[in-house]
Formats: C-alpha cells, structure tokens, sequence
C-alpha cells in the first residue's frame, strides 16, 4: 500500500559539502529506483545535537518527503543501518493530519 512518509537523517560532521549531497543523492535515488515518489526535501544543515552521538556533537540534518510503499521502508532503514556517514534516521508513516501540517509549513516557507 502506497503511503507518505517523512525520513529525517542525521549524518556525520566530518564529510565535506560534496561527500553530503553524495549521501543525499544515494538515498533520493534509492527512493526512486525502489517506485518511490519524491514529494520534498530540505536540507537542514549542520546543527548542534541534544546530545552526544558516537562522541560527536553536531550533525548534518536532512529531511525527505516521499510516497512509497510501507514494504519500501525496512530497506530504505537498512540502506542507514550500513551507512557509516549516517548517525541517526527516523522515518514514520504521514497520516492526513501530518501532510496537511507538511504543506501548510512547506507554503508559509515559500511565502517568506
């Protein structure tokens, strides 16, 4: 059954700009090669952590909105568990109260 999703990943502070948008462009691929529909992304930037992660302090932050299939995600989740650049991810099932929020904050952001 098609869904939306929201994954947020953090990655390692160490990688360079071009080492990030790699990371970004492997997992936005890996969603449209599995019959994954883009819907958003945003990229967060570096920002500090709650706490420490593998010793780190900061990470990169990015977001992606996507359509997919909920059997989609346990490969999407082990594609991050391998993934030595990436310290953390969260991914959960949009219901219809999150995609409105999701659009509405997508169009106050373009508004500005």
């Amino acid at each position: 059954m098609i869904k939306q999703y929201e994954t947020v990943f953090i990655a390692t502070p160490v990688l360079s700009d071009a080492q990030m948008k790699e990371a970004v462009a492997k997992y936005t691929g890996f969603i449209k090669e599995n019959g994954g529909e883009i819907v958003y992304e945003e990229d967060w930037g570096l920002r500090q952590l709650a706490y420490p992660i593998q010793k780190k302090t900061t990470g990169f932050y990015y977001l992606i909105e996507f359509k997919a299939d909920s059997q989609f995600i346990d490969l999407l989740e082990t594609q991050y568990r391998r993934d030595e650049k990436i310290i953390r991810f969260l991914t959960f099932a949009m219901d219809k109260h999150a995609v409105a929020y999701a659009e509405k904050r997508r169009a106050n952001k373009q508004a500005k």
